[in-house]
């Protein structure tokens, strides 16, 4: 990775008393001062602004905006198609699915609980299970803007600024996509329909506010916010640093371990995760985007295939993902 730092320096020049002093600076040069570029191994060049303080907040409504064009625009077709025929894929075979994994998470060893215990204003894991579920939580998410605006701060680099800052807006972008999505479809989360007898989950589109409030597990399930929030955060490190190759195979790793704790504790149905996946990856991708411009672009379009997989392990029916890019 290379950085450019560009450096500007105003020699003052003497003139006679009858004539006025001036230094005109053009709209690029004052354009350049507030910039900082790097050139990435395909010879590509992006341009990274200096972040503001509340780009978290004041990019949001135009970034939720094209995130939404983004699925449904003609070239996404198979991936917005892709989730939902993996979702209605899945549906007849998660109660069996939610089952097998608990089998298996005991025999690990694992907890269906999430357990945690305080330690002043944050949650330390008891448990596997516990660290697992925490990777999809919104705290891990702010401590990581947070590394990344410390570094970003002291060393004076943009790039890690606004990833610190899309990180942030992701957040953001992540809760309103998943919170419509859930009190429209309304569905039981496992726990709560294996008490209630409801195998795969009741479902009970458009809740009221007030039950949705009071009785949240009974409508949240679908779509997955834990992962949507995870794989949009893994989408903006990763697409802020392509040089950095283990970030996509170690996050994406990372969210299938997510995914299996969310099953075998039984907070989540298989069928949750297609649309959560796509969601994530759109708002990172986009948010991301959103922060930086390229010069003499050399590199292809990124291509991603997503296949949804079924095998066995032992005696369990699994399912998978494969992303291939």
């Amino acid at each position: 990775m290379k950085k450019i730092k560009l450096f500007f320096i105003l020699i003052p020049m003497s003139v006679c008393s009858q004539m006025r002093d001036s230094v005109v600076i053009s709209r690029d040069t004052l354009m350049q001062i507030n910039t900082q570029s790097y050139t990435l191994k395909d010879g590509s060049v992006r341009v990274y602004s200096k972040p503001k303080i509340l780009d978290f907040i004041t990019k949001a409504p135009k970034n939720f905006i094209n995130t939404n064009k983004d699925f449904v625009a003609k070239d996404h077709a198979y991936y917005l198609g892709g989730a939902i025929a993996s979702t209605l894929i899945l549906l007849p075979f998660d109660q069996k699915l939610i089952d097998n994994s608990r089998e298996l998470g005991e025999k690990w060893g694992m907890s269906a609980d999430n357990e945690y215990t305080k330690v002043g204003f944050l949650k330390v894991p008891k448990n596997i299970g516990g660290g697992l579920y925490l990777i999809g939580n919104g705290a891990t998410v702010i401590v990581l803007g947070l590394g990344f605006g410390t570094y970003g701060l002291i060393k004076n680099d943009y790039r890690a600024q606004a990833t610190a800052s899309g990180l942030m807006e992701s957040l953001i972008l992540s809760g309103v996509f998943t919170q419509t999505i859930k009190r429209i479809t309304g569905r039981e989360s496992p726990f709560i329909a294996i008490e209630n007898g409801h195998p795969g989950g009741h479902w009970t589109p458009f809740p009221s506010f007030s039950a949705y409030t009071k009785n949240t597990s009974q409508y949240d399930a679908m779509p997955s916010g834990h992962l949507t929030t995870f794989m949009s955060a893994v989408t903006i490190i990763a697409d802020n640093y392509p040089e950095a190759v283990w970030i996509k195979p170690v996050g994406y790793t990372l969210a299938g371990a997510l995914c299996f704790q969310m099953m075998q504790s039984q907070v989540h149905w298989a069928s949750d995760y297609p649309l959560a996946v796509l969601m994530g990856y759109f708002i990172g991708k986009t948010i991301s985007k959103s922060r930086y411009k390229v010069l003499n672009p050399q590199a292809k379009n990124e291509k991603y295939k997503i296949d949804f997989t079924a095998s066995r392990y032992l005696q369990y029916n699994m399912v998978g993902v494969n992303v291939s890019f």
